[in-house]
Protein backbone atom coordinates (compact mmCIF):
# COMPACT_ATOMS: atom_id res chain seq x y z
CA UNK A 1 0.00 0.00 0.00
CA UNK A 2 1.23 3.47 -0.89
CA UNK A 3 0.79 6.81 0.87
CA UNK A 4 -0.49 9.94 -0.87
CA UNK A 5 3.08 11.23 -1.25
CA UNK A 6 4.34 7.99 -2.81
CA UNK A 7 1.28 7.83 -5.08
CA UNK A 8 1.92 11.35 -6.35
CA UNK A 9 5.54 10.50 -7.13
CA UNK A 10 4.46 7.35 -8.99
CA UNK A 11 1.93 9.32 -11.02
CA UNK A 12 4.51 11.92 -12.05
CA UNK A 13 7.46 9.57 -12.62
CA UNK A 14 5.45 6.74 -14.16
CA UNK A 15 3.97 8.73 -17.03
CA UNK A 16 6.13 10.62 -19.49
CA UNK A 17 4.89 14.15 -20.08
CA UNK A 18 3.32 14.56 -16.64
CA UNK A 19 2.91 18.20 -15.65
CA UNK A 20 1.12 17.92 -12.32
CA UNK A 21 -0.68 15.46 -10.09
CA UNK A 22 -3.05 15.57 -7.13
CA UNK A 23 -5.00 13.31 -4.82
CA UNK A 24 -8.29 15.01 -4.06
CA UNK A 25 -11.20 14.52 -1.65
CA UNK A 26 -14.23 15.35 -3.77
CA UNK A 27 -16.56 15.54 -0.79
CA UNK A 28 -14.70 18.66 0.38
CA UNK A 29 -12.87 19.74 -2.78
CA UNK A 30 -9.56 19.76 -0.93
CA UNK A 31 -6.35 18.35 -2.35
CA UNK A 32 -4.78 15.86 0.06
CA UNK A 33 -1.52 16.32 -1.79
CA UNK A 34 -0.11 17.81 -4.98
CA UNK A 35 3.09 17.49 -6.97
CA UNK A 36 4.20 19.56 -9.95
CA UNK A 37 2.04 22.26 -11.44
CA UNK A 38 3.39 25.80 -11.41
CA UNK A 39 2.30 29.36 -12.02
CA UNK A 40 0.27 28.29 -15.08
CA UNK A 41 -1.27 25.29 -13.31
CA UNK A 42 -2.50 25.84 -9.75
CA UNK A 43 -3.31 22.30 -8.67
CA UNK A 44 -5.27 23.46 -5.63
CA UNK A 45 -7.64 25.46 -7.81
CA UNK A 46 -7.82 22.61 -10.34
CA UNK A 47 -8.65 20.13 -7.55
CA UNK A 48 -11.55 22.26 -6.35
CA UNK A 49 -12.84 22.86 -9.88
CA UNK A 50 -12.65 19.22 -10.88
CA UNK A 51 -14.60 18.32 -7.76
CA UNK A 52 -17.53 20.11 -9.40
CA UNK A 53 -16.99 18.04 -12.57
CA UNK A 54 -17.20 14.78 -10.61
CA UNK A 55 -20.24 15.86 -8.61
CA UNK A 56 -22.06 16.89 -11.79
CA UNK A 57 -21.30 13.59 -13.51
CA UNK A 58 -22.34 11.50 -10.50
CA UNK A 59 -25.57 13.49 -10.22
CA UNK A 60 -26.30 13.06 -13.93
CA UNK A 61 -25.67 9.32 -13.76
CA UNK A 62 -28.06 9.05 -10.82
CA UNK A 63 -30.75 10.98 -12.70
CA UNK A 64 -30.30 8.70 -15.71
CA UNK A 65 -30.46 5.63 -13.52
CA UNK A 66 -27.05 4.41 -14.67
CA UNK A 67 -25.63 1.79 -12.32
CA UNK A 68 -22.09 1.77 -13.76
CA UNK A 69 -19.21 3.30 -11.87
CA UNK A 70 -16.99 6.00 -13.31
CA UNK A 71 -13.49 4.75 -14.15
CA UNK A 72 -12.07 8.02 -15.36
CA UNK A 73 -12.94 11.33 -16.94
CA UNK A 74 -10.80 12.84 -19.69
CA UNK A 75 -10.70 16.53 -20.49
CA UNK A 76 -8.78 17.32 -23.66
CA UNK A 77 -7.34 20.81 -24.12
CA UNK A 78 -5.26 22.19 -26.99
CA UNK A 79 -1.96 21.22 -25.37
CA UNK A 80 -2.90 19.10 -22.37
CA UNK A 81 -4.86 16.11 -21.19
CA UNK A 82 -6.51 16.35 -17.77
CA UNK A 83 -7.22 12.86 -16.48
CA UNK A 84 -9.44 12.26 -13.44
CA UNK A 85 -9.68 8.75 -11.96
CA UNK A 86 -12.05 7.96 -9.12
CA UNK A 87 -10.56 5.82 -6.37
CA UNK A 88 -12.83 2.85 -5.66
CA UNK A 89 -11.07 0.75 -3.02
CA UNK A 90 -12.22 0.42 0.58
CA UNK A 91 -10.06 3.38 1.60
CA UNK A 92 -10.73 5.53 -1.43
CA UNK A 93 -14.39 6.42 -1.20
CA UNK A 94 -14.73 10.09 -2.06
CA UNK A 95 -11.24 10.46 -3.55
CA UNK A 96 -9.93 10.96 -7.06
CA UNK A 97 -6.55 11.03 -8.73
CA UNK A 98 -5.87 13.97 -11.00
CA UNK A 99 -3.10 13.99 -13.58
CA UNK A 100 -2.24 16.71 -16.08
CA UNK A 101 -0.25 15.65 -19.13
CA UNK A 102 1.55 17.47 -21.92
CA UNK A 103 -0.37 16.27 -24.96
CA UNK A 104 2.67 16.11 -27.25
CA UNK A 105 4.90 14.14 -24.86
CA UNK A 106 2.49 11.70 -23.26
CA UNK A 107 0.78 8.43 -24.04
CA UNK A 108 -2.82 8.56 -22.85
CA UNK A 109 -3.26 4.78 -22.73
CA UNK A 110 -0.16 4.39 -20.57
CA UNK A 111 -1.32 7.21 -18.30
CA UNK A 112 -4.68 5.48 -17.74
CA UNK A 113 -2.87 2.22 -16.99
CA UNK A 114 -0.53 3.93 -14.51
CA UNK A 115 -3.40 5.69 -12.71
CA UNK A 116 -5.21 2.39 -12.33
CA UNK A 117 -2.10 0.87 -10.78
CA UNK A 118 -1.63 3.84 -8.43
CA UNK A 119 -5.31 3.69 -7.45
CA UNK A 120 -5.03 0.02 -6.49
CA UNK A 121 -2.08 0.73 -4.20
CA UNK A 122 -3.25 3.99 -2.59
CA UNK A 123 -3.72 3.86 1.17
CA UNK A 124 -5.20 6.92 2.88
Amino acid sequence: MASVEVSLKEMMAGVEGSVGAAVVDYTSGMALGTLGGGKDLDLTVAAAGNTDVIRAKVRTMEQLGLKSGIEDILITLDRQYHLIRLVTGRNGNGLFLYLVLDKERSNLAMARHQLKRVEEQLEV
